[in-house]
């Protein structure tokens, strides 16, 4: 894609397994009206959580280099706490835009939530295995005691639109078990699909239990980087949001569209037909 516009004009890139991004985009959206945003969902190859983190870890390549090589965004969020925690570094290192994440805006916000200094992280297995959270957590403070939990199902739970009733009542009360147990006072939901179990997860941790969602902190950490880059946009007029899945095109728009509204009404397919399915390669590789 030929660059055209300047830098601070080009629009912020947002992907994630599904739908659970889309917390992240709605937070964006409000907090930044005048962004251009694209979004992908993943659906066609969802729940990341459960697959190897090699397998997430090349699936993070491809959307990202789509993001640049497609759309020609500015920065790009990795609004999926799994595939950050697979390949976050990976990015950073072969893409020559900012890489903006969820998990330290998370532990950022859940440390500045507790007051016992007892704290909670639930994800997915591929997320708590991977000890991203823990090491998040230590850096803002490592006085802190953690408990994590994965939370299998949850995911896709949500992609179903399924957020409340019984069977997602009685595997909350399962897997919550032991951060409930550890009397915690904040809770993180470390995957940006929970935020739409909310209700479910506050009956279950109780009113003393605070559920801490990085979807706002990330919105901020990314206006502070772009600003502190001289990227935010300039402008009065609303931004154009574009959302794309790799799965089922309707499916996506009806789900997606009453979890974040009406801007998923013109959803579109990706990889964008014009273009070959994205290949990862590093920075530097010839094109073939």
């Amino acid at each position: 894609m030929a660059r055209s516009l300047s830098p601070m004009h080009r629009p912020i890139g947002m992907f994630d397994s599904g739908f659970g991004g889309l917390t992240v985009a709605r937070a964006l959206i409000d907090l930044l009206p005048g962004e251009d945003l694209v979004y992908i969902g993943d659906t066609g190859r969802y729940p990341y959580g459960s697959k190897p983190l090699g397998d997430v870890r090349r699936f993070a390549r491809e959307l990202a280099r789509s993001m640049v090589d497609d759309f020609d965004a500015k920065a790009i969020v990795v609004a999926c706490n799994t595939a950050t925690a697979a390949g976050l570094d990976e990015l950073r290192a072969e893409l020559s835009v900012p890489i903006l994440d969820v998990i330290e805006p998370g532990a950022r916000a859940l440390v500045q939530t507790t007051e016992s200094g007892r704290v909670g992280v639930i994800g997915t297995v591929g997320t708590i295995s991977s000890g991203a959270y823990v090491e998040a957590i230590e850096a803002v403070d490592g006085s802190v005691e953690l408990t994590s939990a994965a939370c299998p199902g949850f995911v896709e739970f949500v992609e179903r639109g399924q957020t409340t009733g019984d069977e997602v009542m009685v595997l909350a009360e399962r897997l919550l078990a032991p951060v409930r147990e550890a009397r915690v006072d904040a809770l993180l939901l470390g995957c940006t699909h929970y935020p739409f179990l909310a209700r479910t997860l506050s009956d279950v941790m109780g009113t003393g239990v605070t559920l801490v969602s990085s979807a706002d902190e990330t919105a901020f950490a990314a206006m502070g980087r772009l600003a502190d880059l001289g990227l935010l946009r300039e402008t009065s007029q609303p931004g154009r949001h574009r959302f794309l899945s790799s799965g089922d095109i309707d499916a996506f728009r009806e789900l997606g569209g009453t979890l974040l509204g009406p801007e998923l009404d013109h959803t579109e397919r990706w990889p964008l037909e014009t273009t070959r399915t994205p290949t990862p390669r590093c920075r530097g590789e010839e094109q073939p």
